[in-house]
């Protein structure tokens, strides 16, 4: 399947796997890339030197295309950056933060720069800041999410209705027909984070991807919307967190509860109650652990399929 994303990715297929704090190194970045999807590996839970590492070995480990995500409001972005340049990584997907602060140096590089944004406004300044293309997140999916609380199926199409650059579709998508969905509303790809976080080479904890799989409707709920709103699974850390905000807790406070290392703690060393724990409402449909090459293969086939079918039923 060709689209202007595959294109500029230099990639076969249209499947863009997220990058994840604690979940997305090099293993599973490499896997996907392999598989003929974009793996991307996630600086956002890394010190430099471990950035630095996991490209290299994600190097060694697949000649395809592969990029990292750099959320822009991490301490360190200056080091990640010259990381990123130093070793020749060509795609950047940037996050968190003004994209006009990093697209043009990157672009001078020769480096292809993507921004997430959750509304049109971001999304027109990432246009004009020079991107080259733009993955919109819908309100359903784990990790930072947008304020606005706009779903993927009003998301895509208002995106895709105010930028002329490709728009790579993400939150809420597991299936094939998901992504068919999101092709149908005008995206180009789509970017899947919380079914990868149920693979081998996730690097999130197992007791993480088990909670992952046996979760159901109504597990997550997104917080934190004075702070930086993030999709939570619900635990002790997350009811305390929903209880502080419905007792009108200011910024501050939330932040004081949330402390240091919280999501390192639940998602890679595994509290289960004490710990952050970041997913989409899309967990619910993920049943079982499996392989990331099988994940993509799934995709794509269910995604034409439905194609298909639909092309046949509607004639």
């Amino acid at each position: 399947m060709k689209t202007r994303v595959t294109e500029l990715f230099g990639i076969q297929h249209p499947i863009i796997q997220a990058g994840m704090v604690w979940c997305s190194g090099w293993e599973l970045a490499s896997a996907v890339s392999n598989a003929g999807g974009l793996g991307i590996i996630g600086a956002g839970s890394m010190y430099p030197e471990q950035l630095r590492t996991h490209i290299e070995k994600c190097k060694k480990a697949t000649d395809k295309p592969f990029a990292v995500n750099v959320p822009l409001l991490y301490p360190a972005v200056e080091e990640h950056m010259q990381s990123i340049v130093e070793l020749g990584v060509k795609i950047v997907f940037t996050s968190a933060g003004n994209p006009a602060t990093w697209t043009k140096w990157l672009k001078e590089k020769g480096i292809t720069v993507v921004h997430v944004i959750a509304n049109t406004k971001f999304a027109q300044k990432a246009e004009a800041a020079g991107v080259d293309a733009v993955v919109a997140e819908g309100f359903e999916a784990g990790g930072h999410n947008g304020r606005e609380e706009t779903t993927t199926l009003v998301l895509i199409p208002i995106i895709c209705n105010a930028v002329n650059i490709p728009v790579i579709a993400a939150g809420g998508i597991a299936t094939g027909k998901q992504m068919a969905a999101c092709l149908a509303l005008g995206a180009e790809a789509v970017q899947v984070g919380s079914r990868f976080v149920a693979t081998p080479e996730s690097s999130g904890h197992e007791a993480f991807k088990n909670r992952v799989i046996h979760s159901n409707e109504g597990d997550t709920k997104l917080a934190m919307k004075q702070v930086t709103p993030v999709r939570l699974l619900i635990n002790d850390f997350a009811k305390q967190i929903h209880e502080a905000e419905s007792a009108g807790a200011t910024p501050a406070q939330l932040t004081e509860i949330l402390g240091r290392g919280r999501a390192k703690k639940g998602m890679f060393e595994g509290d289960m109650e004490e710990g952050e724990l970041e997913i989409g409402q899309v967990s619910s449909l993920i049943r079982e652990i499996k392989p990331a090459a099988e994940i993509v293969e799934e995709l794509m086939a269910e995604c034409e399929e439905t194609i298909r079918r639909l092309s046949n039923s509607f004639i």
